[in-house]
C-alpha cells in the first residue's frame, strides 16, 4: 500500500483489481475521498490506496523511465537522464544509491520506488 499523501498525478504505481496486478499512470486525485484514479493498460479507474503498490527502483524500470544506462570500468553502473544522476555499486544492485541533478547531490537518500523518485527528483 501507498499512502495517499505520497501520491502526485503522472505517478506510475501497481494497481490491484480482482487479484490481478497492472502497471499504470496516476491521473487524477480524489482528496475528499483519498481514492485515486489510475489508467492502465486495460481501463482508467478509481482505486482505493490499499489496492495500490509502489514500484521497486530497477534496471527495467529505469529505462522504461528513457534513462540512459552507462556500465563503468570500476563495476558501478550510472543510470542518466538529461542532467539527472543516478549511480548504483553493482549491476543490478540498487540496495544503496546516489543520485544527483546538477549541483543537488545525495549520497543514500531514503528512495526506494519509482513514485519516490518521481515525486523528489524527477
Amino acid at each position: 500500500m501507498i499512502k495517499f499523501s505520497e501520491i502526485k498525478m503522472g505517478d506510475y504505481v501497481m494497481a490491484e483489481y480482482e487479484g490481478q496486478l497492472r502497471r499504470g499512470e496516476v491521473t487524477r486525485l480524489n482528496n475528499d475521498e483519498k481514492q485515486v484514479c489510475v489508467e492502465t493498460d486495460v481501463q482508467e479507474f478509481w482505486y482505493e490506496t490499499e489496492h495500490l503498490l509502489p514500484i521497486d527502483i530497477n534496471d527495467e524500470e529505469l529505462l522504461k523511465l528513457n534513462f540512459s544506462k552507462e556500465e563503468l570500468p570500476d563495476g558501478t553502473v550510472k543510470y542518466k537522464k538529461g542532467s539527472f544522476r543516478l549511480v548504483i555499486p553493482g549491476k543490478y544492485n540498487f540496495s544503496t544509491v546516489d543520485m544527483w541533478y546538477r549541483e543537488d547531490r545525495r549520497q543514500h537518500p531514503n528512495v526506494h520506488y519509482i513514485h519516490q523518485l518521481q515525486n523528489h527528483y524527477y
